[in-house]
C-alpha cells in the first residue's frame, strides 16, 4: 500500500491541538478549536496514530505485527507509513480472543497499555450477535466532547435559553460483570453513569428533566412513563426533544397516546400511578420532584383531547410550546420513522445527531439546519485514526457468475487515509482507537459529500453487511428501503394504512430461495391491497442480478407477511431482555436471527406472495 503524503507533525504543540477547544466553556472557543484540527486534519490524524501507537507500544497484539520497532526512534510519518504496511486490516474475529482474555481477567497488556475496566455490548444490529467493545475513560470523553461541539453548532442556528430543560427518552440498561469483574453494558449505559454525562449538562447549560432513577430504572416502560410525565411537568421550560435514536421519541409518543389520562391525573395530583410505574427508587426520585397542578393538568388534557381527534398530529409543538427542535440519530434504519416524527413534530425542525459506533465517535453535524435525508457528518481527526476502504458497486448485468457472498456486491481498493479521500466515492471505514481497535473494519458504507476546511464531510449510506441475498442478488439496506417506502405509499393511497415497522429475510430453507418481508400495520386493510403492496414491493427490486433471478425462478416470489399488533415491541423486549437497552435498540432491517425469526413467525396474521413476473 501506497503511504500518506503527509507533513509530519513534530512540534511540541500537538497534543494542544488534540484537546484545546475543550478546556474552555464558551461555544466560539469550542467552534474555533474544530475549526483549526479541520484545516490541518491530514496533519492531526499522523499525530493521532502516532499517540495511539506510542501510548500502546509493546501491548501483545501490536508486537505480533510490528515485533521489537522502537516507535520512539521514528518520526509520525515514518511510523503511519510502517503501521498500515505491517498490521492488517481485521475484524472483530481477529480480536474477539484478546477480548475474551481480558473479559476472563488477563490483566497482562493485550490491546492498551492503560488496563481495560469496562466492555461496551455491540448492538448486534449487523448479524443479531452482541459483541464485547473495549470502553475506557476516552469513550466517555470523547462522547463529551462530540456532545459539546454539536451543541454549539446547533446553538448558532436554534439558541436556547440557559437553564432550560431537555426532554430526553434516554435509558441505561443494568451493568454486569464478567467473569474477570469487569463491567459490562452498552456504550450509552456507561455514559449516562460517567461524571462526563453530568458535565454536559453543566458545561451545555440545559438539563434533561429526568433524574438518573428514572434514566437506570432498567424497565423501560416504566422510565418512558416517567420521562413523559416529567416533561409534561417542565413543559413550559423544555428547550427540545432528544433519544439517542429516532425511534425511542416515536416509542415515547406512542405511550402517551395510550397513557394520556394517567399523566394527566399525575400531574393533576402530585401522584405517580402505581400501576404502572412500581419501582421504590424511581417511584421516590419522582415524587420528590413533582408536585400538584390542577391548572396545567387542565391543560395538557384539554389539548390531548384535541390531539386525539387531530391523529396527534404535532403533539409536540401543543404540548412543548417552547421547544426549538428535535434531536436525535435520524440516518439508516432510522430512516423508516421519519414520516412519523415529521407527523408528531409538525413544522419544529427535526435535527440529525452526531455519527457514530460503539467503537468510536466519527463525524459531527456542524449543518443542523440540513434535513435529515440530507445530513453529512464531518469526521473529527483526534478521536480515532481513520482509513478508508474504495468501495465499487459489481456491474451484476455482466457478472452473473458472482457469488451470493462476494465481498457483498463491492470490490474493493486499497485503503486510503483521510488525506486522500475523494468526493462522490463510497468507503468503508477502518478504525485505529485509543481503545485498542486496531484497523478496525467498522463495516459501515459512506460516502463522501464534500469537504469542510480539510475534513471529509459523510453520508451514511448503509450497513454492509445488513443485506438481502440468495443467488447473484444484492440488495443493501438502503435498496430495501427505497422498496418498502413504495409499498407504504401505496398502503396509505389505497386502505389509508400506516406501516408501524418492517425487517426482512432472506428465506434459503425452502428452494427456491425467497425474500420476506415482515410489515407491522396499523389500520384495516383488505386482502385485495396487500397482493398490490406485495407485488409492488417485488416489482421495485431494481438490482440487476435480482430481476435476473426472478425472470429464471431461481429465486422464488416475494412473501409479504403481515404480523399482530405489538409484533415490534415483543422483538424489542427481546433485545432487551439480551442485555440491551432502548437507547440502543435500532430495528434490524435484515435478519437471520433463529429467536427473531421464531417471534416473527410466531406473529404472522396473514401471507402474500408476489405474482409479479408470471409467479403465482
Amino acid at each position: 500500500m501506497e503511504p500518506a503524503l503527509l507533513s509530519c507533525t513534530t512540534n511540541a504543540d500537538a497534543s494542544k491541538v488534540m484537546d484545546g477547544g475543550f478546556d474552555g466553556d464558551d461555544d466560539s472557543t469550542v467552534i474555533n478549536w474544530f475549526e483549526s484540527v479541520a484545516e490541518k486534519a491530514g496533519e492531526v490524524q499522523t499525530e493521532t496514530l502516532c499517540r495511539i501507537l506510542r501510548l500502546n507500544y509493546g501491548v501483545e497484539y501490536l508486537k505480533k505485527w510490528l515485533g521489537d520497532i522502537d516507535v520512539e526512534d521514528l518520526d509520525d510519518c515514518a511510523l503511519e507509513a510502517l503501521y498500515t504496511c505491517l498490521v492488517p486490516l481485521a475484524s472483530h474475529a481477529d480480536l474477539e480472543s484478546y477480548i475474551h482474555r481480558i473479559a476472563d481477567g488477563d490483566k497482562s497488556p493485550l490491546l492498551t497499555q492503560q488496563p481495560i475496566t469496562t466492555l461496551s455490548l455491540s448492538s448486534g444490529t449487523t448479524d443479531g450477535r452482541q459483541k464485547y467493545v473495549p470502553f475506557t475513560r476516552h469513550s466517555s470523553r470523547t462522547t463529551l466532547q462530540i456532545f459539546r461541539l454539536a451543541a454549539a453548532y446547533r446553538s448558532r442556528v436554534y439558541p436556547i435559553k440557559e437553564g432550560g430543560r431537555i426532554l430526553e427518552f434516554i435509558y441505561s440498561s443494568k451493568q454486569k460483570q464478567t467473569e474477570g469483574g469487569l463491567k459490562t453494558g452498552t456504550a450509552t449505559t456507561h455514559y449516562f453513569a460517567s461524571k462526563e454525562f453530568k458535565t454536559k449538562q453543566e458545561k451545555t447549560k440545559c438539563y434533561t428533566c429526568s433524574p438518573e432513577a428514572v434514566i437506570s430504572s432498567g424497565d423501560y416502560k416504566q422510565s418512558t412513563y416517567c420521562h413523559l410525565l416529567l416533561g409534561l411537568f417542565y413543559s413550559n421550560q423544555v428547550e427540545f426533544i432528544a433519544s439517542t435514536f429516532s425511534y425511542s421519541i416515536v416509542q415515547a409518543f406512542t405511550s402517551l397516546e395510550e397513557h394520556w389520562r394517567d399523566l394527566c391525573s399525575d400531574i393533576k395530583h402530585g401522584s405517580l400511578n402505581s400501576r404502572i410505574v412500581t419501582i421504590p427508587k424511581t417511584r421516590k426520585a419522582v415524587l420528590d420532584i413533582i408536585s400538584p397542578n390542577p391548572r396545567l393538568a387542565s391543560r395538557i388534557e384539554t389539548i390531548c383531547e384535541e390531539l386525539e381527534r387531530e391523529g396527534w398530529y404535532g403533539l409536540i409543538t401543543k404540548l412543548w410550546p417552547n421547544a426549538k427542535y428535535v434531536y436525535s440519530i435520524m440516518t439508516g434504519s432510522m430512516q423508516a420513522y421519519h414520516k412519523k416524527l415529521q407527523h408528531f413534530a409538525k413544522d419544529l425542525p427535526l435535527v440529525s445527531a452526531d455519527y457514530g459506533s460503539t467503537e468510536s465517535w466519527i463525524g459531527v453535524n456542524i449543518d443542523p439546519s440540513a434535513p435529515p435525508e440530507n445530513v453529512t457528518f464531518a469526521v473529527i481527526p483526534t478521536f480515532s485514526y481513520y482509513e478508508f476502504i474504495p468501495l465499487h458497486r459489481y456491474n451484476r448485468e455482466c457478472s452473473c457468475n458472482t457469488s451470493a457472498t462476494d465481498d457483498n456486491g463491492y470490490k474493493e481498493g486499497e485503503p486510503v487515509p483521510l488525506s486522500r479521500v475523494k468526493a462522490g466515492q463510497q468507503y468503508e471505514i477502518v478504525l485505529t482507537t485509543f481503545t485498542g481497535l486496531y484497523r478496525y473494519r467498522l463495516g459501515d458504507v459512506v460516502e463522501v459529500a464534500g469537504f469542510h476546511k480539510g475534513t471529509p464531510k459523510l453520508n451514511f449510506v448503509c450497513r454492509r453487511k445488513l443485506i438481502l441475498a440468495i443467488n447473484i442478488d444484492k440488495n443493501t439496506e438502503k435498496d430495501l428501503q427505497v422498496v418498502v417506502d413504495k409499498g407504504a405509499q401505496l398502503l396509505m393511497r389505497k386502505a389509508k394504512a400506516e406501516l408501524v415497522d418492517f425487517t426482512s429475510h432472506a428465506n434459503v430453507d425452502t428452494q427456491p430461495g425467497h425474500y420476506v418481508i415482515y410489515w407491522e400495520i396499523k389500520g384495516d386493510v383488505d386482502k385485495g391491497v396487500f397482493e398490490e403492496c406485495c407485488r409492488e414491493m417485488d416489482a421495485s427490486f431494481v438490482d440487476p442480478g435480482y430481476i435476473v433471478s426472478r425472470k429464471t425462478s431461481s429465486i422464488g416470489p416475494l412473501e409479504l407477511c403481515i404480523l399482530e399488533r405489538g409484533t415490534f415491541m415483543k422483538i424489542l423486549e427481546y433485545f432487551i431482555g439480551n442485555g440491551g437497552a432502548l437507547s440502543q435498540f435500532k430495528t434490524p432491517r435484515c435478519t437471520s436471527d433463529q429467536g427473531l425469526l421464531a417471534i416473527l413467525n410466531a406473529c404472522t396474521i396473514q401471507r402474500f406472495y408476489s405474482a409479479e413476473y408470471g409467479s403465482e
